[in-house]
């Protein structure tokens, strides 16, 4: 039997400090004092009898029991949530579908595949959530979302998740209409270097996908970065500016359609990576989350 003397909220403490890595953080977010944050800690690890973090590095890193409890805590937690939302949902007759994307999903195909879920007359309403891969594979894992649409994270990232593929993408290179890069005819990459380029921050899916691209080309540091995850800013800037913007093709599809943007000479054939669906395989999808995963997949279907 379960211990009794483990509360929901040793479980709730445990889950944010590892999905931030930092007590101070996992504070701030439950809305409790650092102290209190690690004597809930330390109670639940007294409790279980073993160390759960590695408190001898700068951030907090699972141990090996740390990563086993998370995989078994997430998925009980994630259980909970959806009894508490099943219940909520029958008495107010609407089902929340929650979805994280990627910019490049949000601006191209999920507009596409709501409108075609909202036209099924389910009892149901959508949730996007958009953010860095990293944090919206920790809210898949914490039940915060029901899927995730977007790049195929690492191998080691996709532990206890299964992937889709929808489709691929690639990355490119855009500047404004008019842009003095436009006029040279060869183009040469190296360019860039003399303007700012907005890039991908570290940690998101795409960063080391750009940073093998320039090093092949013989660009290493870049002199004047600009790093983002924004697309909104990203567009906003290149469009105001002489920058140049690193940033998956699906992001700015529309923008180079219309002739806001343009995009560069550049062979980036090597940058083509998987896009699909994750979710995870402990756990089953309502019926109105399969509804629109599977409007997701018709919209993807087309575009390929």
């Amino acid at each position: 039997m379960l211990d009794p003397r483990i509360k929901l909220r040793h479980i709730a403490c445990f889950l944010e400090v590892a999905r931030l890595k930092s007590v101070a953080k996992a504070a701030a977010l439950i809305g409790i004092t650092q102290p209190a944050v690690s004597k809930t800690l330390q109670e639940l690890e007294h409790l279980l009898g073993t160390a759960l973090f590695d408190r001898s590095r700068r951030s907090l890193v699972l141990t090996a029991s740390g990563e086993i409890f998370l995989r078994y805590a997430a998925v009980g937690v994630t259980a909970l949530r959806q009894g508490v939302h099943s219940i909520a949902s029958a008495s107010s007759g609407s089902v929340l579908v929650t979805v994280g994307a990627l910019p490049t999903v949000s601006a191209r195909i999920l507009p596409r595949a709501v409108e075609r879920f909202a036209a099924q007359g389910l009892s149901a309403r959508a949730r996007i959530v958009t953010g860095p891969n990293a944090y919206l594979l920790s809210l898949l894992r914490l039940g915060d979302v029901d899927f995730v649409v977007g790049r195929m994270a690492e191998p080691e990232a996709m532990i206890g998740f299964a992937f889709e593929h929808l489709y691929s993408e690639r990355v490119a290179l855009v500047v404004r209409a008019g842009h003095p890069l436009l006029a040279h005819d060869p183009f040469d990459i190296a360019m860039i270097e003399n303007y700012q380029v907005v890039m991908p921050p570290p940690g998101s899916v795409i960063r080391p996908i750009v940073e093998r691209l320039l090093i092949a080309n013989g660009i290493g540091r870049l002199r004047d970065e600009v790093e983002t995850v924004s697309d909104a800013f990203g567009r906003g800037f290149t469009r105001s500016s002489d920058a140049v913007w690193i940033i998956s093709e699906g992001v700015v599809a529309e923008d180079v359609a219309d002739g806001i943007l343009a995009t560069l000479p550049v062979d980036t054939a090597e940058t083509l990576g998987p896009v699909g669906l994750t979710s995870r395989v402990d756990t089953s999808l309502t019926l109105p989350a399969q509804a629109l995963l599977q409007s997701i997949r018709d919209v993807a279907a087309k575009r390929r």
